[in-house]
């Protein structure tokens, strides 16, 4: 990526003049003053028209109530009537023009490099003019609603801005003026938006308007509003919903400029935001990880306070709320489950993963998590129950004296110990500021660590026994002893006593905080009244509290944010700009303004922390053992506090993991984990360089960094470290095989270790079929084949691994590539082939076929030269040997039979080896009969049968036979290993394999070797037979890459010693690794399978080299930190604005520049898809922490 110049556009030059044009349109809502062609003076002459008509109509009502020729009432239902008939009339027009335009179709020649589509314009009501002013809608209900909403804002909006009224509130008429005609100005955007053309919001919450709700928006903030002042008519005089009105009057002349800045939300996240909102802070909840769950959480939620307000007996009272707040805040869809017959089944496992690996942490319920929760719900609602009802006052008291005084003063020793305990846990103390003396640091040996942690994580089960038993059950107490549960009898007192018992087991960090406050301020005031504090209760005090504690953690990390992007602009010399100078010299003039705008921030709308439901969840099982990890430091409180909407960072060797949280509650806490990409361009490796020294200087020992002061020097960084987590992840290793691969006696040792791997899966085949195999044969294989169905071969059944995994490689199995010239050599034809050095394998992607899982495998074909015949679709049932007399060859070889009097043997004409076993036991090795029909000639055979291994043959098959026979196995064993025929039937077949694969005198060169690898065979002579033994070619491809990593083991560590160590060798390869392709499908399943170990051979076009890549499963440290949540969906909402609202999705953008402090190329790259592109992202998991 290049880096960009520190004066460069916001918006490329290109996209300026596009937004130039749209925003206007947002501004007035929908009309467009600006073209990018010339169009006629009446485009523009229509659409101002069609802007004033509302107010021109509202006019007229307001004339005549002016001349009290009408009452205000009558005149602002005469303006709506006929704004109702300006409204029919404009989409009669538009249903006329886009039927015009339906059955009328105008040919030209359209201009593609235009930005915009051109219209040609032929009458001032032509159809081309009503469709490009008023495009219509689309749905019939949609022209009746906004048809009918269009004359009621209308009216409304006159009733509200009668003259008289606005005099009456202001007591000026020329105030009231001015009033009058801004406030039609927005009038008149909202009905334009309404019902002639729909302005693009900038605020924009969803990518597409599929049900046309964005011209609704506008219309509810102006009711609204007009509901308030009618609230004001009726009501009578009160003096502070008059003092309501007038501001709203004055905030309705700005509503076009927060509607163009972004500052109000769509009408679809309004409401999601607003139950989010009261679901949070009125009734004690937490966010939801998706909508559905969202909206029957507020639906329960809300029927809590309702029944409070009707139980007559405060005491039934007291144990509604305490048993609905305890039940609430558990994840019910687990109760779901349990109910439905899964109740060890993980919510969300189905998109965990799709393979076989075992199912992540989630939360789960069971028998004893029903015993734990029935324990703890009976305990607290008992003492509950007796504490309110021996020893609660009747009216509140002072905390000087009284049975809440002990709990007040044990809630402070608890919240004191708690928040003590949860400091020491991580890296940080006091904010991220100074390092933490007590956690360990320097020590990359994961036992080493743990064993240094000993005594944090002994802190921290004290720690979560605090705050999940003991401090529930204070802050229990500290409410049922409360005197303003007797007036519960009021709408406040239901919703702050609802709150207040739900968050003790919501959230019980914040509730503690919260009740701490509370009697701070009691004890502060002593004796005192406080007369405006003491009238609301505890319940509706501790509601202020935590609303204005998360308000002010908001304006906090706010503030941070903007000091940082401020700073940054002057001491990052990337992003010093020309007027970084002045900006910073009038933002620090403007110091009060810019924290106006920040606090002003606080009541702005913000997007939920739910994910989208129309996504793609995918996982890798590295994030199985970090949510594992993730669980665990939860519940000790290693990365702080918990709240909904934090965002963490793990960094382990190239990789990069986001985690979100979406949801907390008792006992349990949903996540989103993301992987970012593992390319490394230039702005990704400038963000990855600075977190790597943000957690160097965190997590390495501070004499080696010379930070003695022991302060964070990267404190105004949006990343704070928090801790290593152990985790159980894959480290990778690449080396480079120059000097091996390319060893002439390494690839002469190849053909010996090739036949031996072959011999040894061949004989371990045999006995897996007959399902005596002691390893089983649910630990899958590590070379190319999974189990599957069992195809017959010849006269034997044949077992194959499930999910058979046919490579689809360049050997011609079904139309042979021949060095002659061939019709179907073309279809592997390429520009882009090497003529003259090594032949990168193509198509060598590993396919798991569909007729795999009904016991049929194919070989995958390349494409054919367009427009030629496939002989074998056209022949596959026909024999082509009778062609052969008529000079029909198809290219092929000729054969010169008076000097080969030998036919090779066919299926048809019998087998070389016929099964004459001395051994009764040899049937078991026995191998098919359609695996012995290889197109060879005996006597090539024979001049091979030296290379064939009979000692590690014989010492194979008395080790296979031991581990078989359980009577005489000592005898078995040496009849099987003295049976000639037997070691002839598997030379025969091994040999011939050898052939096919083109090894008969020694592998030649690297490049042929990395082909073979990767399953690109170059044609031999009985490579057609060998690919229609699909079992066979599978085990022979096995047995290649098997000796293949022999021979890089013998390379690095020295030569086997004794065919003890071999056998066990591979064993230990079919056990523990996988030995592939990267892209094939068995490397995944290996990772989700959780294989030890797996190995790929590459190759590199760039460098000409081979390289070998090894994955190894071991628990390493992931170092974890959080980061400034505001910062991110700061950028977040940057991005949506840009990508959604100016379309600049330029690769090379300003706004995804590298950003050492904001980290923003990692944070755009997080963001949720369509404007994100994280490589992975995990379905909601619920991790238990309690």
């Amino acid at each position: 990526m290049v880096r960009m110049g520190p004066d460069v556009p916001l918006l490329n030059e290109y996209k300026q003049e596009f937004f130039w044009k749209r925003f206007p349109q947002t501004v007035l809502g929908g009309p467009r003053f600006k073209l990018g062609y010339c169009a006629p003076p009446y485009v523009y002459v229509n659409q101002v028209v069609l802007f004033l008509t509302p107010w021109l109509l509202g006019g007229i009502g307001t004339l005549l109530c002016q001349l009290q020729l009408l009452e205000d009432l009558h005149a602002a239902m005469l303006s709506g009537l006929l704004m109702l008939g300006a409204a029919v009339g404009v989409q009669a027009l538009a249903l006329y023009a886009t039927r015009r335009n339906g059955m009328v179709e105008r040919l030209g020649v359209p201009n593609i490099l235009a930005d915009e589509e051109e219209v040609e314009f032929t009458h001032c009501v032509g159809p081309e003019t009503v469709r490009f002013i008023a495009p219509g809608k689309r749905f019939g209900l949609n022209v009746v609603l906004h048809t009918v909403l269009a004359g009621a804002i209308c009216g409304l909006g006159t009733w509200y801005v009668l003259l008289g009224r606005l005099t009456a509130l202001y007591g000026s008429v020329g105030v009231a003026l001015v009033v009058f005609v801004l406030s039609w100005v927005t009038l008149c955007t909202a009905e334009y938006s309404l019902i002639v053309n729909t302005a693009t919001e900038t605020a924009t919450f969803q990518a597409q308007d599929t049900y046309e709700i964005t011209p609704l928006t506008r219309p509810l903030y102006i009711l609204t509003f007009i509901a308030v002042d009618l609230a004001d008519r009726f009501t009578g005089p009160v003096p502070e919903l008059q003092l309501t009105s007038q501001v709203l009057h004055v905030v309705f002349l700005v509503l076009p400029l927060l509607w163009a800045l972004g500052m109000l939300s769509p009408l679809d996240a309004l409401l999601l935001w607003g139950m989010e909102q009261a679901l949070v802070f009125g009734l004690g909840g937490s966010p939801m990880s998706s909508n559905l769950r969202l909206l029957g959480m507020f639906a329960m939620s809300v029927c809590v306070p309702v029944c409070t307000f009707f139980i007559p007996s405060t005491l039934g009272v007291v144990l509604f709320l305490m048993a609905m707040g305890f039940l609430l805040s558990l994840d019910l869809s687990q109760f779901g489950t349990y109910c439905g017959g899964g109740s060890r089944g993980a919510h969300g496992d189905s998109g965990w993963r799709r393979g076989a690996s075992p199912a992540p942490p989630s939360w789960r319920l069971g028998c004893s998590e029903l015993l734990l929760y029935l324990g703890l719900l009976l305990g607290a609602m008992t003492e509950a129950g007796l504490l309110h009802h021996f020893l609660s006052p009747s009216q509140p008291q002072n905390l000087a004296w009284g049975s809440q005084a002990a709990v007040s003063y044990l809630l402070i020793v608890l919240f004191i110990v708690c928040w003590a305990l949860r400091e020491i846990q991580g890296t940080y103390v006091f904010g991220g500021v100074f390092l933490n003396p007590l956690y360990p640091r320097g020590m990359a040996n994961v036992r080493v660590f743990k064993q240094r942690s000993r005594g944090l994580h002994v802190a921290g089960a004290i720690r979560r026994v605090l705050l999940n038993l003991v401090s529930p059950f204070a802050m229990i107490a500290f409410l049922a002893l409360d005197g303003s549960v007797q007036q519960l009898h009021t709408a406040s007192l239901s919703v702050g006593f609802t709150r207040a018992f739900r968050v003790v087991w919501q959230s019980s960090e914040d509730a503690l905080l919260q009740m701490v406050v509370v009697v701070s301020v009691r004890l502060a005031a002593g004796d005192t009244r406080l007369p405006g504090w003491d009238s609301l209760g505890t319940g509706v005090q501790l509601l202020l509290v935590g609303l204005l504690s998360d308000r002010l953690l908001q304006f906090l990390s706010k503030l941070k944010f903007a000091l940082a992007v401020l700073v940054t602009s002057w001491t990052e010399k990337k992003q010093r700009r020309q007027s970084a100078g002045t900006l910073l010299a009038l933002n620090a003039s403007l110091c009060p303004l810019l924290l106006s705008v920040v606090a002003s921030a606080q009541l702005a709308w913000a997007r939920g922390h739910r994910l989208p439901l129309s996504r793609l969840h995918l996982l890798p099982a590295d994030s199985g053992s970090l949510a594992c990890a993730l669980r665990s430091a939860f519940a000790r409180g290693s990365l702080g506090a918990l709240t909904p909407g934090s965002h963490f960072l793990g960094r382990f060797q190239d990789r990069v993991v986001w985690i979100m949280i979406l949801e907390r509650g008792y006992g349990y806490c949903t996540v989103n984990i993301k992987g970012l990409e593992l390319q490394e361009t230039s702005c990704h490796t400038v963000e990855a360089r600075r977190v790597d020294e943000v957690f160097e200087g965190a997590f390495e020992r501070p004499e080696r960094l010379g930070l003695n002061q022991g302060i964070n020097l990267h404190w105004g960084n949006a990343l704070t470290p928090c801790a290593a987590l152990p985790v159980r992840v894959y480290s990778d290793a690449r080396n480079v095989l120059s000097g091996i691969i390319d060893s002439h006696d390494n690839l002469r040792k190849l053909q010996d270790d090739f036949l031996k791997a072959l011999v040894w899966l061949l004989l371990r085949n045999c006995v897996q079929r007959r399902k005596a195999f002691p390893w089983g044969t649910d630990e899958g294989t590590g070379g190319g084949g999974r189990k599957s169905q069992s195809p017959q071969l010849g006269q034997s059944t044949v077992t194959q691994p499930a999910e058979a995994v046919m490579v689809e490689s360049n050997i011609s199995s079904l139309r042979f590539r021949r060095d002659s010239s061939s019709l179907t050599s073309f279809g592997d034809w390429s520009d882009d082939d090497d003529l003259f050095g090594p032949q990168p394998a193509r198509r060598t992607v590993a396919l798991v076929s569909t007729e795999a899982q009904l016991g049929h495998t194919v070989l995958q074909t390349g494409p054919s030269l367009p427009g030629s015949v496939e002989m074998d679709s056209l022949f596959e049932n026909m024999a082509l040997q009778p062609l052969q007399p008529l000079g029909l060859g198809l290219g092929l070889p000729a054969v010169d039979k008076g000097r080969n009097p030998e036919v090779p043997p066919t299926e048809s004409s019998g087998t070389l080896v016929h099964e004459n076993f001395s051994c009764p036991h040899s049937e078991l090795f026995s191998l098919p009969s359609g695996w012995r029909t290889a197109p060879l000639l005996p006597s090539r055979l024979q001049q091979l049968r030296p290379l064939f291994p009979e000692e590690w043959f014989r010492f194979t098959l008395g080790r296979l036979a031991l581990a078989v026979q359980d009577e005489a196995s000592e005898d078995v064993a040496k009849a099987l290993k003295e049976d000639g025929g037997l070691r002839d039937l598997h030379a025969q077949v091994a040999l011939s394999c050898l052939i096919s694969l083109g090894a008969e005198s020694a592998f030649t060169s690297p490049s042929y070797v990395y082909r073979v690898y990767c399953g690109d065979v170059p044609w031999t002579e009985g490579l057609k037979w060998l690919s229609e033994n699909k079992e066979l070619y599978q085990l022979a491809l096995k047995a290649f890459r098997y000796s293949f990593k022999l021979l890089f083991d013998q390379a690095s560590l020295g030569p086997m010693e004794s065919l003890e160590e071999l056998f066990s060798t591979l064993e230990e390869y079919e056990r523990d690794w996988y030995i592939g392709l990267v892209a094939e499908r068995g490397w995944q399943d290996g990772v989700l399978q959780e294989k030890p170990f797996l190995f790929s051979l590459g190759h590199d076009l760039t460098m000409g080299t081979y390289t070998g890549r090894v994955l190894s499963l071991q628990e390493q440290l992931v170092q974890v930190g959080r980061l400034n949540g505001e910062g991110v969906r700061g950028q977040w909402a940057n991005l949506s604005w840009e990508l959604l609202y100016a379309t600049n999705d330029d690769e090379e953008r300003y706004s995804i520049q590298a950003h050492p402090i904001m980290l923003r190329n990692l944070t755009v790259q997080a963001a949720d898809p369509p404007l994100g592109y994280p490589i992975y992202s995990s379905v909601p998991l619920h991790l238990p922490c309690f």
